[in-house]
């Protein structure tokens, strides 16, 4: 690897850094321009990343030897040095994932690491030689103006320009790589037309005007200067024409040539991927009068810190003040970002309670109460992971990424304990330096509780593969640990719009993150899985139980997500989403509206239905919807003998009977003999509308009694019919009967036990 490097630096060295950039960056356009002339059969999605990869690595090393040496006074431009480049760059990452797995598989220097570190550590190595993780670009400015406007006014006092400059400086950072040849072209073209009607127009060749047309279109001759640049001289990267960001913030983020000291320095490892990388601490590097973002992949996180860094470097008084509002921003970012899908939650922020252990008052970041969903989220930061390279010191990158996912996980554990501990708990605020309650909480009320480690920085892989580390296991038993970053918050909150599938999303979540030897990627992967399979966690499961496999890897899930941040158009293209019955959409539509207790859960039993049983529901509800004009009321039972659903279908012209509902829905329960039966209301309204969709609770009773026995008789009866499809026993249609006044203080008659105002009154 070092001697590979060595011929790497020399020949990078020896060359115009802004004509090698234009070639590097024209190899892509070209394998582009190849790929559209093949069939969707010869194109490989795998080919076209792998090259992407390649010229990623290669950039990598540019920008390192850029920042190392200082620029040789006799350089020149050589096409076959570039190839004997491109391949030397693909020998060193080749060499690179070899020696992963060796040193990773020996393990004859690692007494002080656990045993099941192996694996763990072959994935560390090989992905910090590699990218860490999706990037859409497209969102860059949106991450940038969440995680910098906590700090609007110091950015303003110390650069000259706030959080939304800087948030679309780097935008037009990602912009520029993104489409910046694509722009280029159609300038050259647009201006070679307009020369050639100008030629015309003149009636002489165009050779013989080209002189007088730029004279008289100098606006149009300097945007084909432009062009030239970014098609054959690096242009793209040039981010002092392509952005207005301050020269000051530039050069913050920025090595002159022959700054970086550490890279080529003698030691073990040198000039090789597993030092670190000068992009990782400075994305941009001066060339001449301007700056550059030689790699893209870096512009992101090392851009974020080093502008923290050096912001703190200009103004240390304000330190303090950095870590107090940066602390705020990221304890908040899942309730802030994700608002839509957490609608109407009780959100409890820094909130304390006694541990019953030990005895001491211990505090966990941000508490959301949705529903019947818990989720804990514990925001934690570090660059360590980062920085640190594994091969130098794998001991510390390891500790690095633990502290960032442990930590988390043992609070999160603390509190699961802790309403774990007794039938309802108190929760505190501190406030002025006494422990005041401020919520009471029970764990009976939740179906699900999402414990989540939520970092600023992505740093996946690892946050997805954490699940492998032995200390990690599901919270009382049950409840899987989950770790995602900020970055992951914007997709999520684009793909899964609704609050019923984000919550739906999550617990798909939970459940694959409690299979270990189950590995996707990162939370993308996961995104694209439940997009495209639904309840992947269950074919997962049943292929570990069928006893053909001890390890699945499931490769390139995210396709789905990551084409909906290809195209120019992304902003209002339709999303990826699983395909439901269009009367199914207008169930969970109305179950969205409605919001009563219970409804998450009713969603995620509709939810968890496969294609077919989707389109046998939708019959079900479209046939017996068509009937309600003749008949006040209608139920059935869907779902066989998993999970159920009693639906009662009641057409709004006419009065719930809630006595009548719960008797056929208690015989039904009966009748099916499944214990975890769902009720769910629907009130239909005018033409195929659906107003609303309630659930509720359905009590099954255990012994029959004088007082009940007339469910026992209607189940009999269900049963002697063997039936899944029922009619109200009323025939015809009926008038609508004087509407019940029932108060909003009395208990609801759906039999959940809430007031009527909390519950069906709302």
């Amino acid at each position: 690897m070092e001697e590979t490097a060595a011929n790497i630096r020399a020949l990078i060295l020896g060359m115009p850094a802004q004509e090698l950039l234009g070639y590097i960056y024209a190899q892509r356009i070209m394998k582009q321009l190849a790929d559209n002339e093949m069939t969707s059969e010869e194109n490989n999605n795998n080919d076209s990343r792998e090259q992407i990869n390649e010229l990623q690595f290669l950039l990598e090393y540019v920008h390192a030897v850029l920042a190392s040496d200082e620029a040789p006074e006799e350089v020149k431009f050589d096409e076959e040095q570039c190839v004997e480049l491109f391949d030397l760059s693909n020998k060193l990452r080749g060499q690179a994932m070899f020696f992963a797995m060796a040193s990773s598989a020996d393990n004859t220097k690692k007494a002080d690491l656990s045993p099941d570190m192996a694996e763990m550590e072959f994935h560390i190595k090989s992905n910090w030689i590699s990218l860490r993780g999706n990037r859409y670009q497209v969102l860059e400015g949106e991450f940038y103006r969440y995680v910098l406007e906590p700090h609007d006014d110091i950015l303003k006092e110390v650069y000259g320009a706030g959080a939304e400059e800087i948030a679309k400086g780097f935008q037009d950072i990602a912009n520029a790589t993104r489409t910046g040849q694509a722009d280029a072209v159609d300038i050259m073209r647009m201006q070679f037309e307009a020369a050639q009607n100008f030629a015309a127009a003149q009636e002489k060749r165009l050779e013989d005007v080209m002189e007088l047309w730029v004279a008289e279109n100098a606006s149009q001759s300097e945007a084909v200067g432009y062009a030239i640049e970014d098609m054959f001289r690096g242009g793209i990267a040039n981010v002092s024409c392509h952005t207005n960001l301050p020269a000051e913030l530039l050069a913050d983020l920025a090595y002159q040539r022959g700054e970086e000291i550490d890279f080529f320095a003698e030691g073990d490892f040198v000039g090789t991927p597993y030092r670190t990388l000068p992009a990782r601490k400075k994305p941009l590097i001066q060339l001449e009068t301007d700056y550059y973002a030689i790699d893209p992949c870096f512009a992101r996180d090392a851009g974020y810190r080093a502008l923290l860094f050096n912001l703190l470097q200009r103004k240390p008084d304000y330190k303090q003040r950095f870590s107090d509002r940066q602390k705020v921003m990221s304890e908040g970012a899942f309730s802030d970002i994700l608002s839509e899908q957490l609608p109407e939650a009780i959100v409890y922020q820094e909130v304390y309670y006694k541990d019953p252990f030990t005895k001491q008052w211990s505090e966990n970041d941000t508490l959301i109460l949705v529903d019947d969903v818990l989720y804990l989220v514990e925001a934690k930061s570090g660059a360590a992971a980062t920085i640190a390279s594994p091969a130098l010191d794998l001991k510390r990158h390891l500790q690095s990424i633990q502290d960032l996912v442990l930590k988390a996980y043992y609070q999160c554990k603390r509190f699961f304990n802790y309403i774990n501990s007794a039938e309802e708990v108190p929760l505190y605020k501190l406030i002025g330096g006494r422990y005041e309650e401020c919520g009471r909480i029970r764990q009976s009320d939740y179906r699900v509780m999402i414990p989540i480690g939520l970092t600023v920085e992505s740093y996946s892989p690892f946050s997805t593969f954490c699940k492998e580390l032995s200390e990690i296991n599901p919270l009382l038993g049950k409840y899987s640990f989950i770790s995602m970053s900020i970055d992951d918050l914007f997709v999520l909150k684009r793909i899964l719009p609704t609050p019923g599938v984000f919550a739906h999303y999550m617990e798909v979540r939970q459940a694959l993150a409690g299979i270990k030897q189950a590995h996707l990627f990162d939370e993308f992967d996961h995104l694209g899985a439940y997009i495209t399979k639904n309840r992947v966690d269950q074919d997962l499961i049943e292929q570990f139980e069928s006893g053909n496999a001890d390890l699945i890897v499931l490769n390139d899930m995210s396709v789905p997500i990551d084409r909906n941040f290809e195209g120019e158009s992304w902003e209002t293209d339709p999303i990826p989403t699983q395909e439901f019955p269009e009367e199914i959409l207008k169930l969970l539509g109305a179950l969205d509206i409605s919001r009563s207790p219970g409804w998450l859960l009713a969603e995620s039993r509709i939810r968890n239905y496969g294609e077919q049983a989707r389109k046998d529901l939708s019959k079900l509800l479209t046939d017996l919807r068509k009937t309600l004009e003749k008949n006040p009321a209608r139920y059935f039972v869907f779902g066989g003998d998993s999970q159920p659903l009693f639906i009662w279908m009641q057409s709004s012209r006419h009065d719930i009977d809630w006595k009548e509902i719960n008797n056929k829905a208690s015989a039904a329960a009966l009748c099916t003999m499944v214990p975890d039966i769902t009720g769910l209301l629907v009130e239909v309204g005018s033409g195929s509308t659906y107003d609303q969709a309630h659930h509720f609770v359905i009590q099954i009773p255990t012994e029959k009694t004088e007082d009940n026995s007339h469910i026992f008789d209607e189940a009999l009866r269900m049963n002697q019919r063997a039936r899944s499809i029922n009619t109200s026993r009323e025939e015809g249609r009926s008038r609508p009967r004087k509407k019940i006044k029932i108060g909003r203080n009395e208990t609801c008659p759906c039999g959940s036990g809430m007031k009527y105002k909390k519950c069906h009154g709302r």
